[in-house]
């Protein structure tokens, strides 16, 4: 599966409604009331004018990261490269990273509607979360989605996402392993910096 098709399918989740078979559960709250704040946003008249899409991008973003972990995201993706960086390249990274995802895929959000996500199972264990849910669109087929969660601060926090089998973490780190190990550390991220630089779509 492409990231696109990967990256889309996370953002239908964030973006449209909701309905569920669980009883409230912290983890599958916590995925809830970011989808009511992003539809709210969605759902402004003000903000829907021209002149307003760098706010509500802004505001989007600001809404996603309260539920996605992208220090967590960062370490998984790169693995045991983690490990071998300093404080300020982990910070360089997480925030390039996030930036990455948020540029490359803000505006699936914003063009997407009419799916529905169907919660079908929760699952805690210790500090872990994996909840299970399914993709509901006219005309297509299902998407199966889980999201692994880890309790920090007192707040679940989503650390990968699951779409049919494919984990998005796995996936961000088999291609980044391949361009540290084919050329270096510095290369990814000026590759990922070069990106950045590009007009924003």
């Amino acid at each position: 599966m492409s990231m696109s098709r990967v990256f889309v399918a996370i953002l239908v989740f964030l973006c449209f409604g909701v309905s569920t078979v669980l009883s409230s559960e912290p983890p599958t709250e916590t995925l809830k009331t970011t989808v009511d704040k992003i539809i709210e946003i969605l759902k402004d008249q003000k903000l829907k004018r021209p002149e307003m899409r760098d706010t509500r991008r802004r505001l989007l973003r600001s809404t996603i990261e309260e539920v996605f972990d992208f220090e967590e995201m960062s370490k998984r993706t790169l693995g045991v490269y983690w490990r071998k960086r300093t404080e300020e390249e982990k910070r360089e990274f997480v925030e390039l990273f996030s930036k990455l995802l948020e540029r490359t895929y803000i505006n699936k959000i914003e063009s997407y509607t009419d799916e529905e996500v169907v919660f079908t199972e929760e699952r805690v264990k210790g500090k872990y979360a994996i909840v299970k849910s399914v993709v509901k669109a006219p005309q297509s087929n299902e998407i199966s989605i889980d999201y692994r969660m880890l309790r920090k601060d007192g707040r679940w926090m989503v650390y990968d996402v699951i779409i049919e089998g494919v984990s998005l973490v796995k996936n961000y780190r088999t291609q980044f392993r391949e361009i540290i190990r084919k050329d270096s550390y510095q290369t990814l991220v000026q590759k990922i910096k070069e990106k950045l630089e590009k007009k924003d779509g």
